[in-house]
């Protein structure tokens, strides 16, 4: 995933570092929606930049689900449809979506690996969440329930060994991706026990080693503390006499050993995509996830704003909306912008 160089955003990110900003804890989830709530859906506008970006997509072909692609976008674009359906009660953006579900149903063994299904599985399951898909059409609603059930433990290739395996041994990108699908699955199935699960692995991730320390960790040059790597670094923590605090070791590792000032490294955007999704699902079923880890989601977005100078760009840019949403945050978050790799459309879905 490669970044351009934006002066402007890098400029404003710059202006970060001398503005305290609320942040204000996130209170408890509301019922009735796996993504976002069903009556604050039904009250988002029909106007505006955000609005026209998410109704754009869903007025467009998105081409065939394809699970084994980790660069598909056809995953967000059925969010999108399922987002404007579920908004406006548009009957053909309904069957659309309802299609797409029933070719992820129809599909026979999985053939991929375990990052292209979990960037990719997420959003259909949110998809269906939103058409209500078992009053829509129950039939299908068993065997896609069945499906993705099946999707959780299927063998996947080169590296882990299924989307759970995936969660629960990579702290980075690919565990994060596949910990929001694994999420995602819990959360429309209503298994308890497995979503308790999956908030173990990811509190563990966020820094509770004592809810779940089972990860393979890579170099260790950026962990705050190498006997105790975790998937974001501890409050207020340093080393070489820098602050390491929010810094996704696993991740910023793959711009190589630590430098100063801090290489911009792109899997961390994209290990936040995963982290994020997954925190909102979470949130959602009841867990207090934004505030694990001393709020490490947070301090991941504080870290890279105020000490690497590197604001979220291109398909990342849905993510300020999910920080600002959730803390109170007033960091950079345009409208009308590109949905990520798993999710997205938080511009009209989490502005504030």
């Amino acid at each position: 995933m490669m970044r351009a160089h934006l002066p402007g955003l890098t400029a404003l990110a710059l202006a970060f570092t001398s503005l305290v900003w609320p942040a204000a804890a996130p209170g408890p989830a509301p019922a009735g929606g796996l993504w976002v709530d069903r009556a604050i859906l039904q009250q988002l506008p029909v106007e505006g930049a955000a609005w026209q970006n998410v109704r754009s997509q869903a007025t467009a072909p998105c081409g065939q689900p394809n699970l084994s692609d980790q660069n598909s976008l056809a995953n967000t674009c059925v969010m999108a449809k399922a987002l404007v359906a579920a908004r406006t009660d548009d009957r053909g953006l309904r069957r659309e979506v309802a299609g797409a579900l029933d070719r992820i149903a129809s599909g026979g063994e999985y053939i991929g690996r375990a990052l292209a299904l979990g960037r990719e599985l997420a959003a259909y399951v949110i998809a269906a969440d939103l058409i209500e898909l078992q009053r829509y059409d129950e039939p299908l609603d068993r065997r896609f329930r069945a499906k993705i059930s099946a999707l959780l433990v299927a063998p996947t290739q080169q590296g882990p060994r299924s989307l759970i395996d995936c969660h629960e041994r990579r702290p980075n990108n690919w565990g994060t991706h596949c910990g929001a699908s694994r999420a995602a699955v819990a959360a429309y199935l209503g298994d308890r026990i497995a979503l308790e699960r999956t908030a173990a692995v990811f509190k563990g991730y966020l820094g509770d080693r004592g809810a779940y320390a089972g990860f393979s960790y890579g170099d260790l040059d950026w962990q705050c503390d190498p006997a105790r790597p975790v998937g974001i670094n501890p409050k207020g923590c340093a080393r070489y006499g820098r602050p390491l605090g929010g810094v996704l070791p696993d991740d910023q590792r793959r711009g190589g050993p630590f430098s100063w000032p801090p290489p911009h490294e792109n899997y961390v955007y994209e290990g936040l995509q995963g982290a994020l999704a997954q925190a909102v699902i979470l949130h959602r079923a009841g867990f207090d996830s934004f505030e694990w880890g001393d709020r490490a989601l947070l301090r991941a977005f504080e870290w890279l704003h105020q000490h690497a100078a590197f604001p979220a760009a291109g398909d990342d840019q849905w993510q300020p909306h999910v920080i600002n949403h959730f803390y109170g945050t007033v960091f950079p978050a345009p409208a009308g912008v590109r949905p990520g790799k798993n999710v997205g459309w938080t511009d009209w879905t989490h502005a504030r």
